[in-house]
């Protein structure tokens, strides 16, 4: 069996639309930076409100690229 050794990024995505597009915005960005990501994990989810709606989606998220 091979191992397996990850480094890991923590990022902040955000989004107008729901926190999935957040999550994959921050995964888009990761991806430029590093194409060998391998999972990822949604630690925090919060958002930000205006005017008593929702503006915007965030999530924190560690991303695990092959090192």
């Amino acid at each position: 069996m091979s191992e397996h050794i990850y480094e890991v990024k923590k990022l902040e995505g955000s989004s107008t639309t729901g926190t999935d597009d957040a999550i994959k915005n921050a995964i888009a960005k990761a991806a430029a930076d590093n194409a060998d990501i391998r999972w990822f994990e949604v630690v925090e989810t919060r958002g930000h409100v205006e005017n008593g709606a929702v503006a915007h989606w965030q999530v924190t998220v560690n991303i695990g690229c092959r090192a």
